[in-house]
């Protein structure tokens, strides 16, 4: 983990100089039940990493013990999603591998009397459980013999209840001020196609009870996951312990990470694609991390902010701010900047050749000379930022071109706005403006000092494309319905034009737009129709 200490690796240090362990293996176990999203990637950065620090090796393990909710869709999304975050898992699993280990390990349970099928209804359950300030009340069928608890379990696995009808519990204490002890469920009657077993099961383990099973049967030495999950370590010790496996894992909990104004329920992302909130998991506006990368986002940037964030007991929230600092340093160096104007404006520069046009050969990257260098065309009819131009220069703090006013050109020449033409409406149109051949970029001209530098695209050869900007999905307070605080207006569409070097640019290919900001080729961009995402603006110091 970047060489940082947390109390995890102090663990794993620890039980390696003991020998308790020999190899560290660790595991990722997501339901395939929806795509992942960043809080997700805390999880899967920490398995790996924990892993990979003392030359040990992390599983992919897929939970898929509720087939009413899971499909291979979502299968093949999560591999693709964690090898794109840079991590390879040494074998992939599933739950329902293990689906004859889990029933045989159950039926240990009911012949040492630590488990019973009850046939009372979710809602008597429900009731005799109990709360935090009253003790849970036994079932009626908490003292059904073994034999009659094993034939009734086999009924369940033969199909002769209907859903609901009954349930395995473990035997464990009704009175236990921890409430996952007081007798939880086990199994469960549920008559769905299972995405990998078909129809061979029509009862299902739960999760407390499947969770820890498979993290033994793999030899996991460490099963991290999020802070929730401590009031039910108890529980996964016992399921360990008394179904009598071998191997025993130890269960640590870390606290979750949230991002501020960043929705992270599975559940509330799913019905955004569901009611056609978005085009998709992968919409550009989705804390998942198909819509992440689709965004633009890389999984350098994602690891790194991640990681800087250390790793404690505690659930946290950072900033939007830190995660766009990551993307920048990141692309900093990886990114070809190009000039690209978001909202034309047509500028004539009236003392140039009509029918000429120069080439500037200007590098992508000065702080990174690899990425290489291209022609920057230059000629009579050019187009900047509407932005760029005011009639009358506001004060001496404005530094962009104005009427009488004199500005550069990036890597081309001086222009003085000399002229408006307007619009039936009054609104500027065209802007006539003269250059200074003895400014010409590189020629050393120092003579006198133009009021700011500006981008520009050449009109004849730039290219037309649509440009997606970014706000925020969610708006209003935590005290609104999620799916009332959509921000229906997140998404805004620009055209605009880029300098013709772009014009093979292909899907996430990443460019830093001169004075504007980090962009993504969309993937749904292709030659002659380009569409470029924003991935991040930048620092405003920086325009």
């Amino acid at each position: 983990m970047e060489n940082q200490s947390n109390f995890i690796k102090t663990i794993i240090e620890s039980d390696l100089a003991s020998g308790k362990h020999k190899e560290i293996v660790t595991r990722f176990p997501p339901e395939p039940n929806g795509f992942l999203h960043i809080g997700h990637a805390r999880a899967i950065i920490t398995d790996f990493e924990s892993a990979l620090a003392y030359g040990g090796y992390t599983n992919l393990r897929y939970d898929d013990t509720n087939p009413s909710k899971e499909d291979d869709v979502y299968v093949k999304a999560i591999l693709d999603d964690i090898r794109w975050l840079g991590y390879e898992p040494k074998h992939v699993f599933f739950a329902s591998d293990y689906f004859d280990e889990m029933f045989n390990r159950a039926v240990i349970l009911i012949k040492k009397g630590l488990a019973y099928v009850d046939d009372s209804t979710p809602e008597e359950m429900g009731r005799d459980r109990g709360n935090i300030n009253n003790v849970g009340k036994p079932s009626k069928y908490r003292n059904r013999s073994i034999d009659e608890n094993l034939k009734l379990f086999y009924d369940m696995r033969d199909g002769k209840f209907n859903e609901g009808e009954c349930v395995l519990r473990a035997k464990i204490d009704m009175e236990s001020p921890n409430m996952n002890l007081r007798d939880p469920a086990l199994y469960r009657i549920q008559y769905a196609e299972h995405h990998n077993t078909g129809n061979k099961w029509c009862i299902y383990p739960m999760y407390d009870y499947a969770h820890p099973l498979e993290d033994a049967i793999e030899g996991i030495t460490h099963s991290l996951c999020s802070l929730e999950f401590e009031d039910h370590r108890p529980l996964y010790d016992w399921v360990v312990r008394e179904t009598e496996m071998p191997k025993v894992p130890r269960q640590i909990e870390f606290g979750r990470l949230s991002i501020e104004n960043t929705v992270m329920s599975k559940r509330y992302l799913r019905q955004l694609v569901e009611e056609g909130k978005v085009i998709g998991w992968d919409d550009p506006r989705m804390p998942t991390l198909q819509g992440l990368r689709r965004r633009g986002y890389t999984p350098e940037a994602i690891r790194h902010f991640v990681l800087s964030t250390g790793l404690s007991k505690v659930n946290s929230t950072a900033g939007n701010d830190m995660l766009e600092a990551a993307l920048r340093d990141d692309l900093a160096l990886k990114a070809k900047r190009v000039m690209a104007v978001i909202n034309p404006l047509k500028v004539t520069i009236t003392n140039y050749p009509e029918d000429q046009i120069e080439y500037f050969d200007v590098a992508y990257n000065q702080d990174n000379p690899e990425l290489g260098e291209r022609k920057i065309p230059f000629s009579r009819h050019i187009y900047i930022e509407q932005e760029d131009f005011v009639v009358e220069k506001p004060n001496n703090k404005y530094k962009r071109l104005a009427l009488g006013v004199e500005v550069r050109l990036f890597h081309a020449y001086f222009i003085k706005a000399n002229e408006v033409i307007y619009d039936e409406e009054g609104k500027v149109i065209e802007i006539l403006a003269t250059y200074d051949l003895e400014t010409k970029s590189g020629s050393g001209f120092n003579e006198r000092k133009p009021n700011g530098t500006i981008h520009y695209v050449e009109a004849s050869q730039g290219l037309n494309v649509k440009l997606n900007f970014f706000g925020p999905m969610i708006e209003g307070n935590d005290d609104m319905d999620l799916m009332d605080r959509f921000n229906n207006n997140s998404w805004t569409v620009k055209e605009g034009v880029v300098e013709t070097a772009l014009i093979d640019a292909k899907p996430q290919d990443k460019f830093q737009f001169m004075r504007n900001g980090y962009f993504n080729v969309d993937d749904d961009s292709k030659q002659g129709h380009l569409i470029f995402n924003e991935i991040v603006p930048l620092k405003s110091s920086y325009k």
